[in-house]
């Protein structure tokens, strides 16, 4: 006997990839019931026209951006542009849960927003990544909680352990990380055009621009209890989603690749969304796919001196909408998983 879901969920962005993902996974979702879905160039435009997957809500249109009807759902989610986000969510109750997917309220200097993103800073929320050090505890305590950027994921995770246990050096750390085209969004470009895209790889805001760098600098900074340097490479894959992240710091002398799996392993034996790979097994993106699911592996490379850290997610779900419903569970007092999987379906 299934329960009767008991918890209004509202998804402004609704038309988006990211908020389309979060639909998905709320109508999975027990305890959800899925409240309006908004969307404001798209009001008024059949759901299924935009989201043909999402056939139980066949007959359902987006809604203006009104806020009024936002006033009964128990947990608002923010899949707007960035930039958007500020100004919705002040004007939303005090007591209503909101989780912001944009990057509107992840960093917490305003000069780091605006050398990225320009415009006003709303202000730092409490960071949505529940399996760093007293994170957890922090989104449990938290009705507004800012959700990752999709890149800083796997990164984060993936080097936050060394760092903490003091196992790799904190002024040169190198991210190159591969995108699938969902990660831009759904506004259209030429670029992302599929003739642009199918058959080649290519590099975009290189040489420090992307806007992701100081999310992975701010938490990596705290993990590791002095400032970190990333240099951050994005790449765009022929493929619609998944991110593949390889993160090169130096070694401390003596650390070994069975060290730095130990480390990995001691920090996430008891997660349940991030795996660490036996011995001679690589994280994939086909392994996480339509999974609020992090793949990580590590290996020393005396040769350089360098620790070499991969790791695959689902850039919409654990990057995105996945990592959104894990924070509402927990700021809910649900259990976390519920609703959510750590099982890929590849191929």
């Amino acid at each position: 006997m299934t329960s009767t879901p008991s918890l209004v969920a509202a998804v402004v962005g609704a038309s988006g990839y990211a908020g389309g993902e979060v639909v998905r996974l709320l109508l999975g979702h027990p305890a959800f019931e899925v409240g309006p879905l908004l969307a404001g160039a798209s009001a008024g435009r059949r759901i299924t026209d935009l989201h043909p997957g999402l056939a139980p809500l066949a007959g359902r249109t987006f809604g203006a951006t009104d806020l009024d009807v936002l006033a009964d759902a128990d947990v608002v989610f923010l899949a707007l542009p960035h930039g958007e986000s500020g100004t919705i969510a002040a004007a939303l109750p005090a007591g209503t849960l909101v989780i912001d997917l944009g990057a509107d309220h992840r960093l917490e200097k305003a000069d780091a927003w605006t050398r990225y993103y320009g415009g006003d800073w709303s202000g730092s929320w409490t960071y949505g990544m529940p399996e760093l050090a007293g994170h957890r505890e922090q989104v449990a305590a938290s009705r507004r909680v800012a959700n990752p950027g999709c890149y800083p994921t796997g990164v984060i995770l993936g080097l936050a352990p060394l760092l903490a246990a003091g196992l790799v050096e904190s002024d040169d750390v190198v991210v190159v990380a591969a995108s699938g085209t969902t990660g831009a969004g759904r506004k259209p470009s030429d670029s992302l055009l599929a003739s642009a895209v199918m058959g080649q790889m290519s590099t975009y805001k290189v040489g420090g621009s992307h806007q992701h760098t100081p999310e992975m600098e701010q938490a990596l900074t705290e993990a590791a209890g002095e400032q970190v340097t990333v240099s951050f490479t994005p790449m765009l894959a022929p493929m619609p989603r998944g991110i593949l992240a390889t993160t090169t710091a130096r070694l401390v002398d003596g650390a070994t690749t069975e060290v730095l799996h130990e480390a990995l392993h001691a920090a996430y034996w008891d997660e349940p969304f991030v795996s660490v790979l036996g011995p001679g097994s690589w994280p994939q993106t086909g392994a996480t796919l339509g999974a609020n699911s992090v793949h990580l592996q590590v290996a020393a490379d005396p040769h350089s001196g360098r620790a070499v850290v991969v790791s695959a997610i689902d850039n919409l779900v654990k990057g995105a909408a996945g990592a959104a419903v894990q924070n509402a569970n927990i700021a809910l007092g649900l259990d976390e998983t519920t609703g959510l999987t750590a099982i890929g379906v590849a191929p």
